[in-house]
């Protein structure tokens, strides 16, 4: 799916499958078009071309949307004046939910105590955990959650990454989104990494470690990244070169073919981090 503002393309031919019984990282820095492919998926905003699906059914056709997809989008879209036991009573009473299930989600999330306190006076880490428990509220099969971590503290973080995969364990479909892969490292199982909103890295973390990696240059180093960069490599400035997330093969071929001289190519040794940031280079004024 693709989708363009005026002039400015925020998310170009994204495609992926994420499947049950794995969290999947959705990652890539601030501006990579995370928040605008989710908001895609969930019928927020009409792709410019393409479509987003859960099993097939857009989210618009699906009977029973909350029992279906639990989604938390804005940990800030809740009215302050109401309590959160009151927010998750008034979405409960529209989609046919049982009251009980209210205080099931207020302790599930941790956030029990707190129930009958005005939401305006919460921290961003607890409206996170309203945010999860508004998404968990009609037990759904899949769950869309847009950077949960964010605001919570140490004791938080690890609590969510234990709820996550023990969700995930019961079969259900996690999606996860974050701009930073060390947020997320120790939680999910598969990623799905986003740059200048084009997909740049769906697999699992494993491959994301052994991704073959070199270091290139060429006396024309931009004629040298233009044909990189046009025949689909992801390209990142490097000390002396440019770095490439392909195999030195690949590289020298692209090079051959647009008749760029090479004057460096060797294998890059890299850690998982370094490998993402090298994927995602700069996303400065893309839009989200």
């Amino acid at each position: 799916m693709s989708k363009s503002f005026g002039s400015v393309h925020a998310v170009s031919d994204v495609s992926f499958t994420v499947q049950p019984g794995v969290v999947t990282g959705f990652l890539g820095p601030n501006g990579a078009g995370k928040t605008t492919s989710l908001r895609m998926l969930l019928g927020l905003v009409r792709p410019t071309s393409g479509a987003a699906t859960f099993g097939g059914v857009a989210y618009r056709d699906l009977p029973h949307p909350l029992a279906t997809v639990g989604t938390a989008l804005e940990a800030s879209s809740f009215a302050p004046g109401r309590t959160a036991r009151n927010h998750l009573a008034v979405y409960a009473a529209a989609a046919g939910i049982p009251r009980s299930r209210v205080g099931d989600v207020l302790a599930l999330t941790g956030i029990a105590d707190a129930a009958d306190r005005r939401v305006g006076g919460f921290s961003l880490g607890m409206r996170q955990r309203l945010g999860l428990a508004f998404a968990l509220m009609g037990d759904p099969e899949v769950l869309v959650l847009d950077e949960p971590i964010n605001g919570l503290d140490p004791e938080g973080i690890r609590w969510i990454r234990g709820l996550l995969q023990s969700l995930a364990a019961e079969g259900r479909t996690v999606l996860v989104s974050s701009h930073l892969l060390s947020e997320v490292q120790q939680t999910v199982d598969q990623v799905v990494i986003l740059s200048r909103g084009r997909v740049v890295h769906v697999g699992s973390l494993d491959d994301l470690g052994s991704a073959p990696r070199v270091v290139v240059d060429a006396p024309d180093r931009a004629g040298l990244r233009a044909a990189l960069e046009a025949a689909g490599l992801g390209v990142a400035d490097a000390e002396g070169g440019l770095s490439v997330a392909a195999a030195a093969a690949e590289v020298g071929a692209v090079a051959l073919r647009a008749g760029v001289a090479l004057s460096l190519l060797h294998a890059e040794r890299a850690g998982l981090e370094d490998v993402f940031l090298q994927l995602v280079g700069s996303d400065e004024g893309v839009a989200a």
